[in-house]
């Protein structure tokens, strides 16, 4: 077949017209696509580079602590703006120009390790960012492209939480919809189906900006007729409804929410108790040089919080909270630890659940959630299953502490625990989540799904007081307890401490940098919602239609360049 050369090209941004037949409008759009790709003007590129620019620096703004959460869908749309069209190549380092302005001020609490080590991190995961992309300008050539962008937007996340060395999942869009209208998608879907609905929300808004609606068969019909008035006027309305319908779809997306039927109260709480004691180090060294300051100053908020309920200022705890370290010293190793440690239990006289980095053998140690009973003493525990790496153990250990002299602070390596965090704790089994994990759908999941209710996620931020670390990692926790229909209570050394109940809204919350104590009434909640129940599911549906979007635009495109050569 040869191509005609008489034939007018689609101007770059706007679909094509509709033909008779669908299929060969399609084959001849993606076959073209390189030439007008290679035409493209300066001011052109110009454009897309400002559009990754600005969609990247938006999507920073709707994470904690700004919290702008609808600029999310506006900044997705900007990005899809910046792709449209574009060359797989070219798309490519588009994607990975916007992602690193996004990123770069997204995770900029990890300059605390150092800026070489925040620069690796921003460079790393931007990677993926390119191949989604590069995968999105083939599904550019497809109908209904809005929705296999965002099925390949879950996909790059899902990789994202996956490689290298367990996966970063922070900073994934659902994490800036803590308390939004799509925060409710997390109770059917997880948090992957609330990335999925912003990130179809922006690439709707974008096509009804980029895509030309284009007239119907009416207008021969009409043109043949000599109508030129109502051809005209027939095609305007055409024009305007086919645009109208991006923005409606957009618009519906987060109001569906508004539909999704809720859990009521089961008629059932308890009063928590819930202690940030402060430590006096900052950055790398955040538990100071004074031996066991942390453990003493957890024990001294524990027995303050003991003295307001004892003077009436609270309501009497069923259980208390302490965070991740909450003792810089063994319990298991030490006397001096394990007195001062069942002394404030005692005083307190609840069981409590204490944070501690304990020894296994003498090479290795555990980050561990460890009951305290006033009477028996420590009991049942919970290990943390998802390391840090690089801060709880060193990947690539003899290279890595070659070229890095900080590497060596990590110390024992850690070692993984193995099973889920349900913890019979006083009159409750509620569901262990260690600082880290809580960003981690499966750990979280398959506590609930253990019977952890309340969960209860013991932190250590103290590396990163006053940083968007924090917040972010509350917004994840507000998001937590839509999608798991449980109460979720945060205990952190620093800060912040706070109280989310199962609707995600922050019921208390503490300052950072301050020590500080309190009694929240907990509802305990037992139903689950679709998304425990069906877990992984709508990922790996979304990921598969990604998947087969990308195949079917992958097979068109090499059908086209055959047919421009003449084959």
């Amino acid at each position: 077949m040869v191509q005609d050369k008489t034939s007018v090209p689609p101007v770059p941004g706007r679909e094509p017209a509709p033909e008779a037949d669908a299929t060969a409008a399609e084959t001849a759009s993606s076959a073209g696509e390189s030439d007008r790709a290679k035409g493209e003007g300066r001011w052109v590129l110009v454009a897309r580079v400002a559009a990754m620019v600005a969609g990247g620096l938006l999507l920073y703004t709707a994470f904690p602590p700004l919290d702008w959460w609808l600029c999310a869908p506006v900044g997705i749309g900007l990005i899809v703006a910046g792709l449209y069209r574009a060359r797989p190549r070219r798309a490519a380092w588009l994607g990975y120009l916007g992602a690193a302005v996004f990123l770069f001020p997204a995770l900029a609490w990890v300059r605390t390790i150092g800026d070489d080590v925040w620069v690796m991190l921003v460079a790393t995961e931007s990677v993926f960012y390119a191949v989604m992309a590069a995968l999105a300008a083939l599904v550019f050539r497809l109908r209904l492209w809005p929705l296999w962008f965002g099925a390949l937007w879950v996909m790059m996340e899902w990789a994202r939480g996956l490689v290298p060395v367990g996966g970063f999942p922070w900073a994934r869009v659902a994490f800036s919809q803590g308390e939004s209208l799509f925060t409710s998608y997390a109770a059917l879907g997880g948090a992957p189906l609330v990335s999925f609905a912003v990130t179809l929300c922006g690439a709707l808004l974008a096509h009804a900006v980029l895509v030309r609606p284009a007239a119907t068969a009416g207008k021969a019909a009409n043109k043949a007729a000599g109508k030129a008035a109502g051809k005209a006027a027939g095609k305007a309305v055409n024009r305007a409804v086919r645009r109208a319908v991006p923005v409606a779809a957009a618009l519906a997306v987060p109001l569906l929410t508004l539909a999704i039927p809720r859990p009521g109260d089961e008629g059932r709480s308890i009063n928590v108790g819930i202690v940030q004691g402060n430590v006096p180090g900052r950055g790398m060294h955040p538990l100071g040089d004074e031996p066991a300051v942390v453990l003493r100053n957890h024990a001294e908020e524990t027995k303050r919080l003991a003295d307001a309920v004892r003077a009436g200022a609270l309501p009497k705890p069923d259980i208390v909270v302490l965070p991740e370290n909450s003792t810089d010293i063994d319990p298991y190793t030490s006397a001096f630890a394990r007195q001062v440690i069942d002394e404030s239990v005692k005083y307190v006289g609840v069981p409590t659940l204490v944070g501690a980095v304990v020894a296994i053998g003498d090479e290795h140690r555990a980050t561990r959630s460890l009951v305290w009973d006033p009477v028996s003493g420590p009991g049942a525990y919970y290990d943390k299953q998802h390391l840090v790496p690089f801060g709880e153990y060193t990947p690539f250990k003899e290279i890595v502490l070659a070229l890095w002299e900080r590497a060596n602070l990590v110390g024992r390596q850690s070692v993984a625990g193995t099973r889920p965090g349900d913890l019979k704790l006083g009159p409750v089994t509620i569901g262990a989540v260690n600082c880290y994990e809580v960003a981690y759908d499966d750990t979280v999941r398959g506590t609930v799904r253990a019977g952890g209710t309340p969960l209860v996620v013991q932190t250590n931020n103290a590396s990163y007081a006053l940083s968007n670390l924090p917040p972010q990692q509350l917004a994840m926790s507000k998001l937590r307890a839509v999608e798991h229909n449980r109460a979720v209570v945060t205990a952190a050394t620093t800060g912040i401490s706070a109280y989310v109940t199962p609707d995600g809204k922050v019921s208390w919350q503490t300052r950072e940098l301050v020590p500080d104590m309190n009694v929240v009434k907990v509802p305990v909640r037992t139903q689950e919602t679709i998304a425990t129940k069906v877990g992984e599911l709508p990922e790996w549906a979304l990921m598969l239609m990604g998947a087969v979007a990308v195949g079917v635009a992958a097979r068109r495109g090499r059908r086209g360049d055959r047919m421009g050569n003449g084959s």
